[in-house]
């Protein structure tokens, strides 16, 4: 993958509606992959993947484990599996797992930015939609303090969220850069893709 950057989406309540929203915007020749942990059971994710890919010009779909993460490709995780990613002679490897749930959820959108602390030569776009709880908080955190200068943080408002728990909780810990209503999240990430 020529191009080091990522986008990372972590979402649960009314997440689904709001990637129908986002995902067709897209561009087709998106240069860089898309990772998304929606919180959903298992067959569910697949499903939503599917449905998704149908409407959207880049493809989106359930991920798989070792499978690297292209560009022009969005990425959900499965339900019942956390994902993550390694960074291995400039290729990013997704990894999935069934390892204890963190807070209760598995996939788990913290468990996905740590595995981030490792991408040193990465620099992630992450995106906070609508949901329940704070899972994403921990996660971002680490990685902002780690790589402050190679982290964009983005969180939906609260104004267009069916559910304002987990970017409210990120916002409170002083971590997100940018605010924007769903409407806005779209050209808030193809600003800062190269």
């Amino acid at each position: 993958m020529a191009n080091n950057q990522l986008v990372c989406i972590g979402t649960s309540t009314g997440g689904p509606r709001a990637l129908q929203y986002l995902l067709p915007q897209f561009p087709k020749n998106l240069p860089i992959p898309i990772l998304i942990v929606q919180h959903m059971p298992p067959i569910f994710t697949k499903l939503l993947a599917e449905r998704l890919d149908k409407i959207s010009q880049i493809h989106v779909k359930e991920a798989e484990h070792g499978e690297a993460a292209i560009e022009g490709t969005a990425y959900i995780a499965p339900g019942g599996y956390h994902m993550t990613v390694t960074h291995i002679d400039g290729t990013l490897k997704i990894q999935l797992d069934e390892s204890k749930p963190v807070k209760g959820h598995r996939p788990s959108v913290d468990r996905l930015f740590c595995s981030l602390l490792e991408a040193e030569n990465f620099e992630i776009i992450t995106v906070l939609l609508t949901g329940m709880g704070s899972d994403g908080t921990n996660g971002l955190k680490r990685i902002k303090m780690a790589h402050p200068q190679n982290v964009r943080a983005i969180a939906e408002a609260e104004k267009s969220c069916i559910v304002f728990g987990m970017p409210k909780s990120a916002i409170q810990a002083n971590i997100i850069d940018e605010i924007v209503e769903l409407e806005k999240i779209f050209e808030t990430i193809m600003k800062h893709v190269q």
